[in-house]
């Protein structure tokens, strides 16, 4: 703990300390817990191996772009830093309350929101010195690369939608799963990938997404308020993030005719949503295995 407590006598002086540290389930990446100072205020605290450190400033960085948005909320970053064993993030501490269709009709407000967002003009902290734009030298990206759970996420500009999704999501994920295919296999992905521009559509205007939603990755507080904790961010087409809404399960229905009165839905994103969920479940054959190797191939054979 002294890491910490060296970091909260940094931001609060010499007569704070903390009392307790309680787990808290949820996550399979990182270690959580929940932590009460002396003062009474509680905070939550991530915590990995000190080698993944950088995992902690992809979050806070993600954290911060979608707070600039101010379209919805999101815990407040208070300090990340490490110790000699492990690295740490503390942020803002949720209550959690009871999720509800008023509160499912919110989320979808807010996300659209956050999808309408001005991103051109937008700027983030760049640790040191100051402040850069959200996407240097391109329209679709981020100003550094991050994470999709525990995998590697390139966020190299493009100027393009189509450039972006195809060269640092999909193809990406389709090398590093290169072991999986056999000869007819890769030339049918090979093909694939050389005709996304017939299947994708560039977007009225680039999105700052959360990039990782599922439904996991929100939390209704004690007041009926929506948050979005755990993002994977960067700036694309409004229906990747739409489309992983339903990869597991779905959201309800309030949530989709909320969103859609906000900020519609275009008709042809139905034909596109098992696009961008083959970003997904490409992530999730190379971190958990090959149970996830049939939905990949059967959406390749399905759009050529």
């Amino acid at each position: 703990m002294n890491g910490i407590s060296d970091t909260l006598k940094i931001i609060y002086g010499n007569d704070i300390s903390v009392m307790s540290k309680t787990p808290v389930s949820g996550g399979d990446i990182n270690r959580a817990y929940a932590l009460l100072l002396s003062d009474g205020s509680r905070m939550f605290m991530k915590a990995n191996r000190r080698e993944n450190a950088d995992f902690f400033r992809a979050e806070a960085e993600g954290l911060e772009a979608l707070k600039a948005t101010g379209a919805i909320s999101v815990p407040g970053v208070i300090a990340r830093g490490t110790d000699s064993n492990e690295s740490f993030l503390l942020l803002e501490y949720i209550e959690e309350g009871r999720r509800s269709p008023a509160a499912s009709e919110e989320l979808g407000r807010r996300l659209a929101q956050l999808h309408m967002a001005d991103t051109e003009n937008m700027t983030v902290s760049d640790d040191m010195p100051g402040t850069a734009n959200l996407v240097p030298g391109g329209r679709y990206g981020f100003l550094h690369d991050n994470y999709i759970g525990a995998g590697f996420q390139c966020n190299e500009p493009a100027e393009t939608w189509t450039e972006f999704f195809t060269e640092r999501r999909l193809r990406p994920q389709f090398e590093k799963a290169s072991s999986y295919w056999d000869v007819d296999e890769r030339k049918s992905i090979e093909r694939f990938l050389d005709r996304m521009d017939r299947y994708l559509a560039e977007p009225e205007r680039p999105s700052l997404l959360h990039g990782d939603m599922w439904a996991g990755n929100y939390m209704i507080d004690s007041t009926g308020v929506p948050w979005l904790i755990d993002p994977a961010a960067y700036v694309g087409h409004a229906e990747a993030d739409l489309a992983m809404t339903e990869l597991f399960g779905g959201f309800d229905r309030r949530f989709y005719d909320s969103y859609r009165e906000t900020a519609g839905i275009d008709p042809g994103y139905s034909d596109r949503r098992d696009l961008y969920n083959l970003y997904h479940l490409l992530n999730h054959l190379n971190l958990f295995g090959g149970s996830y190797l049939h939905s990949v191939l059967s959406i390749v054979k399905r759009y050529i």
